[in-house]
């Protein structure tokens, strides 16, 4: 055995196989195949069921959403390509740990519990798509869209249930994750696709134009909800997964990439999911506004629910139930299993199963208020405009830290706890634009960018201001 075999063993070992404060060695790098699986598994899941239905929702047009679909994802693509994975494989370490070496362990600290929080919240809506299936065979009463609170006692105890199985899967670590997303995947894509072929069936689809006229120009928004443009629909499933991309959240995946080009097997997870699997399931939404039912509710000034199992029910039966129960579960191992980590950077002493099931809990009890899946749209655009810009903070000192001449990795290199550079750039964009948001009604994904791009620029020149100061 070699002295390389052996020292990867020995940090395996010291890791708990999970490399939560150590590189990933050599040995545990996987293959592009491993990340196809796992994203195109996790973005053509449970979420999907929801937002396809939502954008109709919104009264978008044809062209807003087809088009709109198709610039707004590949901007997501290159943002993981050329931005998380190209960091992820030259340092090879978690979001949280990149992020203790130049904020200080104090500051990440609040940062991983908003991380943490917010990816259980998202796990959570995913556990209320996979009830929303469990509960057909029991009749069970499904959330309208305006519910916030648990509306029977079935839907606790399927929510419970869920959640269970989903915590202890995502508590067996990545191996486990990954693989469960190659098994369940395959199965979850063939069931969009036929859902929307059903579904073009029942809506006497003949032609592009009558596919086209779905959405046609567009309409009025259904109460409560946002008028959809054409730049509504960029922005947003470009900054869908925000967090993830341009917040780097994703480091603690790529991490495991041999090399960068891993990145482009989000193609995959945005042409399938972000983009086939939103128009099945929208397709699935208007069958659905045709029947009876749903005109009586609309007649009434009220929006139709969208529930994801019996829609899905609706068009292919039991195939549909079943898909929406392990769409809902894909989504969210991988999102409990980033919030464990998120937990570990605070909980340091407990291991990566016990923080794991902690986030499972917190997931599952979220998942009982039907006001996380029901508002998806905003959560996203929220969760992602608080949690990207710390992306910019290891984005801009990766590709800038030299030319602008600042130390990297500066809270461990000068043995602080609390970067105010970082804390700085983050509070001013946060507080900027979330004002201009607020005070001039402006989309809250239209400035996400702008507040990314404003704290990683603010982090350059604080960090160039203060490291000069101390020297």
């Amino acid at each position: 055995m070699s002295q390389v075999s052996t020292e990867e063993e020995i940090i395996e070992e010291i890791a708990g196989g999970e490399f939560e404060r150590t590189p990933v060695p050599q040995s545990r790098l996987k293959g592009w195949k491993s990340f196809i699986g796992m994203y195109a598994g996790e973005h053509a899941a449970g979420t999907e069921f929801m937002i396809g239905p939502l954008f109709l929702t919104t009264g978008v047009s044809a062209f807003d959403l087809i088009v709109g679909l198709l610039i707004g994802n590949i901007l997501a693509v290159f943002s993981w390509r050329f931005l998380t994975a190209e960091i992820a494989v030259k340092n090879r370490l978690t979001l949280y740990y990149q992020l203790e070496k130049i904020c200080g362990k104090n500051l990440v600290m609040g940062y991983n519990l908003a991380n943490g929080l917010l990816f259980c919240f998202l796990a959570g809506a995913m556990v209320t798509v996979s009830a929303t299936a469990i509960g057909v065979p029991f009749d069970m009463p499904m959330p309208k869209l305006t519910d916030t609170m648990p509306n029977s006692l079935t839907w606790v105890i399927i929510v419970i249930l869920i959640g269970a199985v989903i915590s202890i899967i995502a508590a067996r670590g990545y191996d486990t994750v990954t693989k469960a997303a190659n098994w369940m995947s395959p199965f979850i894509v063939l069931a969009f696709l036929a859902a929307g072929i059903v579904a073009l069936y029942q809506l006497e689809i003949s032609s592009f134009s009558d596919f086209w006229n779905i959405w046609g120009e567009g309409s009025e928004p259904f109460p409560g909800q946002t008028k959809f443009t054409f730049w509504h629909v960029v922005i947003w499933s470009w900054f869908a997964n925000a967090a993830m991309h341009v917040g780097m959240s994703d480091l603690s995946v790529f991490r495991f990439a041999k090399t960068a080009n891993a990145g482009w097997a989000t193609t995959a997870a945005m042409y399938v999911g972000h983009y086939m699997a939103w128009i099945a399931a929208a397709l699935l939404y208007a069958v659905y506004l045709k029947s009876p039912e749903a005109q009586v509710i609309l007649s009434n000034g009220d929006a139709p629910p969208v529930a994801p199992g019996p829609l899905a029910n609706n068009a292919i039966g039991v195939f549909g139930i079943i898909a929406v129960v392990l769409a809902g579960w894909t989504t969210a191992n991988p999102t409990i299993y980033r919030a464990g980590l998120a937990f570990q950077g605070i909980l340091p002493k407990l291991s990566t199963v016990k923080v794991t099931i902690l986030a499972g809990t917190i997931a599952t009890i979220a998942g009982l208020f039907p006001a996380f899946a029901m508002k998806l749209l905003d959560f996203v655009a929220v969760y992602g405009f608080i949690l990207a810009p710390f992306g910019a903070i290891i984005v801009f000192e990766h590709f800038f830290h030299e030319k602008v001449g600042i130390i990297k990795n500066y809270a461990e290199e000068a043995c602080i706890k609390f970067n105010k550079s970082v804390f700085l750039a983050w509070a001013i964009s946060f507080g900027l634009f979330y004002f201009i948001s607020l005070q001039f009604d402006v989309f809250l994904s239209f400035v996400s960018f702008p507040a990314w791009l404003s704290c990683g620029v603010l982090f350059l020149m604080f960090s160039k201001y203060f490291q000069k100061k101390n020297t």
